[in-house]
């Protein structure tokens, strides 16, 4: 993906989890966000050296296992500032020991602490990009979402096409994660394009007309939605 010239997007699918990580930079100055580094840290190093640019940033959406295993990879190779929401810092440090033993995963190569924790409204940002931070949590207490005014939403686990993500995990909310995508993402422009952590991408426009998740929250509530009812 393409936007506004200098702007570039690319994705790759990482893992035995499939999860979605993405190399957002700018041609005119070389330098880029890794969003959700999530494994496979050598094919994510090569992406961004196709791609003619330099992480500066690593950007994660939530600290589940599927988003974090290729921290420390991109993290030692680049020197890139890791940054992460401050409530799920017990899941990075702990949330993944278990599961990566038992799916045969290094745990060697666990991540390291955030260099950086962000909040809602921090803005992250590289010469020629800015990625506005939108606490969604809900997947996780910590999970956020990235926002480029250029039309793209990076959306982590919280907002799939057609679906949401899972809250039956510890620390997981269905009320905050509908909260999450009603109140703060789906009010974001229609054309917004969404860039989630897993399976194919989105439009604002169409998980407001088409989620069952969403349409059946706004059928069971009582107060209006936050977008104009069509």
């Amino acid at each position: 993906m393409e936007v506004a010239n200098e702007l570039m997007v690319r994705g790759i699918v990482v893992g035995v989890f499939q999860e979605n990580c993405w190399v957002v930079g700018n041609r005119r100055t070389g330098e880029a966000i890794c969003i959700d580094p999530g494994d496979q840290p050598a094919e994510i190093l090569a992406l961004a050296k196709d791609m003619g640019v330099t992480i500066k940033y690593i950007a994660n959406s939530h600290a589940h296992i599927d988003h974090v295993m290729g921290v420390h990879g991109v993290h030692a190779a680049t020197g890139a500032k890791f940054l992460l929401h401050r409530a799920d810092l017990d899941l990075l440090r702990n949330g993944w020991k278990g599961t990566a033993a038992r799916f045969g995963l290094d745990v060697s190569q666990g991540p390291p602490d955030p260099d950086q924790f962000v909040a809602h409204d921090d803005i992250v940002e590289v010469d020629g990009l800015r990625l506005r931070c939108i606490e969604t949590p809900g997947h996780t207490p910590g999970s956020v979402s990235f926002y480029a005014e250029e039309g793209m939403l990076f959306s982590g686990d919280t907002l799939f096409r057609g679906s949401i993500g899972r809250t039956d995990l510890p620390g997981g909310s269905m009320d905050h994660e509908m909260n999450s995508i009603c109140e703060r993402l789906l009010v974001l422009p229609e054309e917004t394009v969404v860039l989630p952590g897993h399976m194919e991408q989105t439009t604002v426009a169409f998980e407001k007309k088409h989620n069952p998740f969403v349409l059946e929250w706004m059928r069971r509530g009582t107060d209006s939605p936050p977008w104009p009812r069509q």
